[in-house]
């Protein structure tokens, strides 16, 4: 009988996209911390400025709760969560898109291509259409209308990269070019659908060089998060197959009297 009928393994599917999730989110959090803050400090610093020259005390009356050393330590805390709720997300991905096939094919391409797609719908693509900008930037009127902005953003990018997945599973009998072609061609697209959207209804103002590198940096972030995630689940996947390719062990005999 075909090893394609039985179950696929769900829960180890799960614990390993807990674990994968979990180091990619400490992962993340290390990176932000040591690369990112003082971009953001910077911004801080830069927003005071602005508050404080436009006659508003708004660094006195937005006292800040907690101390830089805890918000950093926040940072972290908050990262690891994120990586746990996408991890859990991830595995029930690849597990769906990989139910008819054996549990232990291909775990590191697999793995490697959910989390490049992963990457492209959820923080590429949106990114490119919204950039990420720096804390304090945007007026308090505006934040439903750069929500919904962002969710249809990840919506779109999702949908293209499901689109993606069909089209290449379309013409799976066709050559590797006219695949890779068409998947790009639908890349393509979903980015031009994406600047259909509005605009960003905010101005940023703040210099451009502190604006380039937290964009760069929050985007990297990202790539950090995503590619973490991919390495580690794989890996955990070829563990994995390794073992439940292993012979059983001998049964012990005993010994003559």
């Amino acid at each position: 009988m075909s090893g394609n009928t039985s179950p696929y393994p769900v829960l180890p599917t799960l614990g390993r996209g807990l674990l994968a999730g979990g180091v990619a989110g400490l992962t993340t959090g290390l990176f932000g911390l040591l690369l990112a803050e003082p971009v953001m400090d910077r911004a801080i610093r830069l927003e005071e400025e602005r508050a404080a020259g436009g006659g508003h005390d708004h660094a006195h009356e937005a006292e800040e709760l907690f101390s830089r050393s805890t918000q950093y330590f926040g940072l972290v805390v908050t990262s690891v969560v994120v990586g746990l709720a996408v991890g859990v997300f991830f595995a029930v991905a690849y597990a769906l898109l990989h139910r008819r096939s054996p549990a232990h094919e291909r775990p590191w391409p697999r793995a490697m291509a959910l989390a490049g797609a992963g990457f492209l719908a959820l923080s590429l693509l949106p990114g490119l259409r919204y950039p990420a900008a720096p804390p304090g930037v945007g007026d308090g009127d505006t934040v439903s209308e750069r929500q919904n902005l962002w969710l249809a953003a990840l919506v779109i990018g999702v949908l293209g990269m499901i689109l993606a997945h069909v089209v290449r599973q379309r013409l799976a009998d066709r050559a590797a070019p006219v695949r890779q072609l068409a998947v790009t061609g639908v890349v393509v697209a979903t980015l031009g659908v994406l600047f259909l959207l509005p605009g960003n209804p905010d101005e940023v103002p703040v210099p451009a060089t502190l604006l380039w590198d937290f964009r760069v940096l929050s985007l990297a972030s990202h790539a950090v998060l995503w590619a973490t995630l991919g390495a580690v689940f794989g890996a955990l996947g070829l563990r994995a197959a390794a073992r439940a390719a292993a012979p059983p062990p001998a049964p012990a005999t005993a010994s003559a009297v």
